[in-house]
């Protein structure tokens, strides 16, 4: 089947992903651009695990307050160069994981230091097992690992805090 030009624009422009990797999706899914998207995501999520061990020593510290100014929070999102950290992806992602913060108030990064008492409200308390308050079909988690795909670099999320006036 014939891929065209238009089709590979579109699925460039939907998923960041490179000219030969979107014509290869669309040449697998024969030309269907949900099933090419769908492909180049799980590509793009095998290729994050595999950069999951390098060291994240650069990011971004990057603040939200929500209107009215009683909410607020601040998170350090980490990924492996500063050229990454600079991109519209990556501060849209810390700008999102700070917002999260703000509006649910998660008191762990995940369930490593959740303690016994609380594994029953996993999701509620952990960051990056709630729901994205932007899409709720995804989690934090997915969100992190969708932007490492789109980026080709390691990131994580390293530590955050919310302060709320009065608490």
């Amino acid at each position: 089947m014939a891929i065209s030009v238009d089709d590979i624009k579109a699925l460039r422009e939907r998923t960041g992903a490179g000219v030969m990797h979107s014509k290869r999706a669309l040449e697998e899914a024969d030309g269907d651009l949900k099933k090419a998207a769908e492909i180049l995501r799980e590509q793009g999520m095998a290729s994050a695990a595999k950069k999951s061990g390098r060291a994240t020593n650069e990011g971004l510290v990057e603040a939200y307050i929500h209107s009215g100014g009683r909410v607020g929070a601040i998170v350090e999102v980490n990924c492996e160069t500063d050229f990454v950290a600079h991109t519209p992806e990556f501060k849209a992602l810390a700008h999102d994981v700070a917002m999260q913060v703000a509006a649910m108030s998660p008191r762990y990064l995940d369930g490593e230091e959740l303690p016994e008492d609380e594994r029953a409200d996993a999701e509620d308390q952990t960051l990056l097992r709630q729901a994205f308050i932007r899409d709720p079909s995804r989690t934090i988690q997915d969100l992190v690992q969708e932007t490492a795909a789109k980026l080709g670099e390691n990131v994580r999320i390293s530590r955050f805090d919310r302060f709320a006036l009065g608490e």
